[in-house]
């Protein structure tokens, strides 16, 4: 191997094993036809206005619509969501045929079961590398009573007992 592949190596164990959320980001194209992604490149960024940030691969076929569509909703997922982690994972899928989701009042698709939903307006957008960095600002707030779900070591699922107080 040479150094620039180790590096990458060694870039994606760090990553993989730096514990974060997991989400599901939608919107909607120009027709209305509903999209979205699992991502865990999600961050908070200012309290004042309320900013959210996650990055989407320069390779995903709905790049385009993410970065005209000017809005979209941020589901942080529930702990008992894997299936619908994987779903939007998934390559070549009617993912939105396959859960439970409604539009909301921004005209967002909204998926069911969620931990929370931060429904946004794109605030800015930043080339960042192979991906563009989608900043939003935070419109709406749905919060529930649930777990969240936590990304470590390559799994995913609810958050261990012994992190709870």
């Amino acid at each position: 191997m040479n150094q620039v592949t180790d590096q990458v190596q060694n870039f994606k164990e760090v990553m993989g094993n730096y514990p974060t959320g997991v989400t599901v980001v939608t919107t909607s194209d120009e027709q209305g036809v509903p999209v979205g992604l699992t991502v865990n490149s999600f961050a908070s960024v200012s309290l004042d206005p309320l900013l959210v940030l996650w990055s989407i691969d320069h390779k995903v076929s709905s790049l385009d619509i993410f970065k005209n569509a000017g809005k979209f909703a941020v589901h942080v997922l529930a702990g008992d969501q894997q299936d619908l982690c994987k779903l939007f994972a998934s390559k070549d899928m009617d993912r939105f045929s396959n859960c439970e989701w409604n539009s909301s009042e921004y005209g967002l698709p909204v998926v069911s079961g969620a931990f929370a939903v931060l429904q946004c307006k794109t605030f800015k957008q930043v080339e960042a590398g192979d991906h563009t960095i989608l900043i939003g600002e935070v419109l709406d707030i749905q919060l529930d009573d649930k777990e969240a779900m936590l990304y470590h070591n390559r799994k995913f699922g609810p958050i261990p007992a012994e992190f709870h107080s």
